[in-house]
């Protein structure tokens, strides 16, 4: 390659690359791309073409892709909401385009075929998911698709939520999976980029790339808020008040709140290291006068 890239968010490979990329990186052939979106609730994010790949992310309901290549039932695209690479099943995407107008708020709902709980419901959606809402009717509300989705578990994207903690705090006792990102299992910093989601900010999906791009630096003996990230190698959690963590962690493989002067003490004990960064966001003081 004629340019350092980061392999997670760069659509390139030596056989096949995005045509953006052409003139920065080397590649065999460009391709334009086909836009497409996902229609199943949970999709894997693979490393490669096959079953047991490693999981490195997942995409949800309704989320765009942009699809570079196809191989035996795998498609390799890139995410659009947070410019993730990898390959998923192919037969999870559409065609179809719509404009998303709302988000899923809690941690999974259905979509029934009619306005009826007792309908076998045709698939399930994660917190987070994206949805195009065209009618109202009863108490739910009705999809571009023709199906129904109680109208309480959905909220307007143009109308953020005030407290992005309170929605992670939805997910406490998911189970933890790397590369996670719904109540099925969530990692770390899956956990805050959903919950940011909804709070009306698009973050990236590691916590590496979190703490470059995510607020502005506290220091290190600054009295912690609610919203504040806490950040070690490889790790970030979010602070419910002054003194508690919520974070998705391996010790206890689930989400889990707990002081959070034990978590550090913990992860220096086990060679993780101390924290290494404390990071605020501008919403931070709103959330704080909510709490």
């Amino acid at each position: 390659m004629s340019e350092a890239f980061d392999r997670r968010l760069t659509p390139a490979r030596p056989d096949l690359a995005a045509s953006f990329l052409k003139g920065r990186v080397e590649a065999s052939r460009f391709v334009e791309g086909v836009a497409m979106q996902v229609k199943e609730g949970v999709v894997d994010v693979k490393r490669e073409p096959r079953p047991d790949a490693p999981l490195d992310t997942q995409t949800l309901y309704g989320e765009c892709v942009t699809v570079y290549d196809e191989e035996e039932g795998w498609a390799w695209v890139q995410l659009a909401r947070d410019g993730y690479v990898g390959w998923i099943a192919a037969n999870t995407l559409w065609s179809r385009i719509y404009k998303p107008s709302h988000l899923v708020t809690v941690p999974r709902t259905f979509i029934y075929p009619r306005p009826s709980i007792k309908d076998p419901p045709l698939v399930g959606l994660p917190l987070g998911a994206e949805v195009e809402v065209v009618a109202a009717r009863d108490n739910f509300l009705v999809t571009g698709e023709g199906g129904f989705v109680f109208a309480k578990h959905l909220r307007e994207i143009a109308e953020p939520v005030d407290d992005f903690v309170a929605v992670a705090e939805t997910l406490i006792g998911a189970p933890y999976l790397w590369g996670g990102r719904s109540s099925l299992g969530v990692d770390c910093s899956g956990l805050v980029q959903c919950a940011l989601l909804l709070a009306g900010i698009r973050a990236p999906r590691d916590s590496d790339l979190q703490q470059v791009e995510l607020g502005e630096g506290i220091e290190a003996n600054a009295p912690l808020r609610r919203g504040d990230l806490v950040f070690w190698k490889g790790h970030v959690g979010v602070m419910r008040d002054p003194n508690t963590l919520l974070h998705a962690n391996a010790t206890h493989m689930l989400v889990a709140s707990e002081p959070f002067d034990e978590v550090r003490a913990r992860n220096i004990r086990a060679g993780a290291g101390d924290v290494t960064a404390l990071k605020r966001l501008r919403i931070c003081a709103k959330i704080t006068e909510a709490a």
